[in-house]
């Protein structure tokens, strides 16, 4: 196993890495809208913090060596079911392979954000 670490994407907050790569599969940890650059929430509302989240991911993508069209599988976390159409928009522009995809919503997430992203992508042979 290899891990995957990339200073354009938020530093792990707890005791796990970004990513790891497994034979032929990168497996990223979830991604909130952090500003790596500040390493604050900036994004307000729905649609920007998904634009964060999704693009914190990509990073990951890119520092393993692939990209949102090579992803098969999303986990996708909302805090409030209400914004899952505005979150839809977002994601849509990104993931235009259409991977498989979980998306609840949850009671809390990490420093009150409105979503979080997750990745797995195949990394070929």
């Amino acid at each position: 196993m290899k891990k995957i670490s990339t200073e354009n994407a938020p530093a792990a907050i707890g005791p796990y890495s970004q990513a790891i790569v497994a034979g032929n599969m990168l497996f990223a940890s979830g991604q909130i809208p952090i500003n790596p650059a500040t390493g604050n929430i900036e994004a307000e509302g729905i649609e920007a913090q998904a634009e964060q989240a999704i693009k914190n991911a990509g990073e990951i993508l890119k520092a393993a060596g692939t990209d949102y069209a090579h992803v098969v599988k999303t986990t996708c976390f909302l805090a409030d079911m209400a914004d899952f159409a505005a979150f839809n928009a977002v994601y849509e522009k990104y993931f235009t392979e259409k991977p498989a995809r979980s998306c609840v919503a949850v009671k809390t997430l990490p420093k009150n954000v409105l979503c979080e992203v997750e990745v797995t992508a195949y990394l070929g042979d």
